[in-house]
């Protein structure tokens, strides 16, 4: 199955800052599940102002290998897991590809890995990946969760992989759904996610992601409302050491009414050329009357060579909304917090660290797994341990 969709002007369907007309707005974007239908990666695309070609390490080549490594499931009674192909009626349910290497990745996976969770009980699923491949290749992995569901899918993601993944997130009516995506990988993988989630009336998604190990991990994350009442909460966590690229990229579609979304990101960043990227698009469709979003990036930058991109957008074509607005600050340690802290008696790397920890754990007391907490608690004291803050 190929697709594509996009909105031409004036006869004309450029989508770059190239030739032609440009795109006026976030929902132009070109869609499509054939990899050739996209331009190569170039900077003068403003998804990929950031990052080069070069360090995508072949995940945005023409194809890719099916993923190369193992996927391990543990979940709770009712939860039904299949590979299946593109005739399954989930294939593609909560969108399709926006960019070149979620394009590719699409069509070198030639089965998904579908994960139903089941209406009118709680379940819980843990999703493992791990592989030891410097060879680029895919996956694509659905969640569905059935109307009136309630559960919690933890994606982590280990090892070495150069690794172009698809995640689709079916949110059925009345459904609460937590998704956490964690990319603990090696220190020299690359990994290109995209995560769509499509919400239906009524219904709750809370999605996590938490990066902290690889040399190039970029998220894209986006949130589509297709029934009033939805409710979207984004949050995310990242922690970038000396060299690292660390990038998210979200974008929430107010399409209907009477939807609400919150996202909150929040990252570290130390050592010469760490790099972060923040950009979260809201879109707030004419036909969205009574939308109430708010978004947030917050960067603590802890040594000199760090250097924290944020870009907070939002598009509003109706004034009958609830509320909309955002917020992004990047910047060093609060020298009065520091003071208060040292005050009664607290060391100065001992405040730094308290500060850091304080900082990250608003997002990380979102998580309902304890023993998830524990970990990334544990890895971020380790960060803070290797810089000496």
């Amino acid at each position: 199955m190929s697709s594509a969709t996009q909105t031409a002007q004036h006869g004309l369907s450029e989508h770059s800052h190239g030739a032609g007309v440009p795109i006026q707005t976030r929902y132009e974007r070109l869609r499509s599940t054939n990899v050739s239908d996209f331009p190569p990666v170039s900077p003068r695309e403003e998804q990929w102002r950031y990052l080069s070609a070069d360090r995508l390490a072949g995940l945005d080549a023409d194809s890719l290998a099916e993923f190369i490594g193992d996927l391990a499931v543990t979940h709770t009674d009712g939860v039904t897991t299949a590979w299946v192909g593109e005739d399954n009626a989930a294939f593609g349910g909560a969108g399709i590809p926006e960019e070149r290497p979620s394009a590719a990745a699409w069509g070198s996976a030639k089965q998904a890995y579908l994960v139903t969770l089941p209406s009118n009980q709680k379940s819980d699923v843990q999703i493992s990946l791990s592989s030891e491949s410097a060879d680029p290749s895919a996956i694509h992995i659905i969640i569905e969760a059935k109307p009136f569901a309630e559960a919690t899918v933890i994606l982590d993601h280990k090892g070495h992989a150069v690794l172009g993944e698809n995640v689709e997130i079916i949110v059925g009516d009345e459904a609460q759904l937590t998704v956490i995506s964690i990319q603990d990988w090696d220190d020299q993988s690359v990994h290109a996610s995209t995560q769509m989630a499509r919400l239906g009336r009524n219904s709750r998604l809370k999605h996590l992601v938490v990066s902290l190990g690889g040399k190039v991990v970029r998220v894209a994350s986006s949130t589509e409302f297709t029934q009033p009442g939805g409710d979207t909460e984004m949050l995310g966590m990242y922690f970038a050491d000396a060299g690292q690229y660390l990038e998210n990229r979200l974008y929430v579609d107010h399409a209907v009414p009477n939807c609400k979304s919150r996202v909150t990101y929040k990252g570290a960043l130390q050592g010469e050329k760490a790099h972060t990227v923040w950009v979260g698009d809201v879109l707030i469709r004419m036909a969205a009357e009574g939308t109430d979003t708010y978004e947030l990036n917050r960067n603590l930058l802890l040594t000199d060579g760090a250097r924290a991109d944020s870009v907070p957008n939002l598009e509003i074509e109706t004034g009958k909304i609830e509320g909309a607005g955002h917020a992004s600050a990047s910047g060093r340690f609060d020298d009065e917090q520091l003071f208060y802290l040292q005050a009664r008696g607290i060391t100065e790397i001992e405040a730094r660290r308290l500060v850091v920890r304080g900082f990250l754990n608003e997002i990380i007391q979102q998580i309902d797994n304890e023993e998830i907490r524990e970990r990334l608690s544990n890895s971020i004291e380790a960060e803070l341990a290797r810089s000496g803050s």
